[in-house]
């Protein structure tokens, strides 16, 4: 009997103690830039895109303007310039192709603060076209496949672009209508996330649209970016979500995303009936 009138005296104690607390929490509105740059093995007008990072969900990003952005090897520099009308876009003043071997490093001053990143180029390779089949419910075809999920020693990122514009029919249509891009992705990890995402939107074409298919070489470092970014986007909303977390990167404090070098091999295809 004591006991338990003890144990009832300390529960109103406790209970009586209770006093509601508004702990402040600060507005932590991190000042971090996003940098989205891919060298390649191909000589074209290089890029690197450099925006803001944004607290809400959706949220346009805003761009950084007026940076000085520099790439170099070893041997040669290049200097990247703001494009007129394209904020956050800078694009190298010459056509240069990424050298296999090389180190390359980037440069980016704003704000009175310098980030920088470093990478190096995996070796390309050549690959199996894709494969494309008819729908079930109509004349027009879709992607059944581009390539195998797992693959410990080549990841790959690849891209395939479509364009049915000069298609019989279709050229007089709104040039956007008649497009596609499609990324697809080879990684040395297999994720339950990954088997169990959701599906994905499927593009349909008609005969004879013009297939551009590109492999992009990926070192290790490279994969292992790809692999945080889709488990915290093209694979959530499955059975598996992961939890979210601050992303992986190669680029010094102060920002994030990821600078890379690829090697680009290339396939073109026309679908035929």
């Amino acid at each position: 009997m004591k006991k338990t009138l003890l144990i009832t005296v300390l529960f109103i104690l406790l209970v009586s103690c209770q006093k509601a607390t508004d702990w402040p929490i600060p507005d932590q509105k991190l000042n971090l830039i996003t940098v989205d740059g891919i060298l390649t093995d191909e000589l074209k007008t290089q890029m690197v895109r450099i925006f803001h990072t944004v607290n809400q969900l959706n949220q346009a990003p805003l761009p950084v303007t007026g940076a000085d952005v520099i790439i170099s090897n070893e041997d040669s520099a290049w200097v990247m310039q703001e494009q007129p009308g394209k904020p956050g876009i800078y694009l190298s003043a010459e056509r240069f192709i990424a050298i296999s071997g090389k180190t390359y490093t980037l440069l980016i001053y704003v704000n009175g603060i310098v980030y920088s990143a470093k990478a190096s180029m995996a070796p390309g390779s050549e690959f199996t076209e894709l494969r494309y089949q008819k729908n079930e419910n109509n004349d027009l075809y879709h992607i059944s496949w581009v390539a195998n999920a797992f693959n410990t020693d080549q990841p790959a990122m690849w891209e395939v672009l479509l364009d049915w514009s000069g298609v019989p029919g279709f050229e007089a249509a709104d040039s956007l209508s008649c497009h596609g891009r499609m990324l697809f992705y080879t990684l040395p990890t297999l994720d339950v996330s990954e088997i169990f995402a959701p599906e994905m939107e499927k593009i349909s074409f008609p005969a004879g649209t013009l297939i551009t298919e590109k492999r992009y070489s990926l070192t290790n470092e490279h994969a292992e970016f790809l692999r945080d970014l889709l488990l915290e986007t093209n694979w959530q909303g499955g059975l598996f979500d992961s939890a979210p977390a601050n992303g992986i990167t190669n680029l010094s404090d102060g920002a994030c995303g990821f600078f890379g070098v690829c090697a680009v091999n290339t396939l073109y295809i026309t679908v035929k009936p």
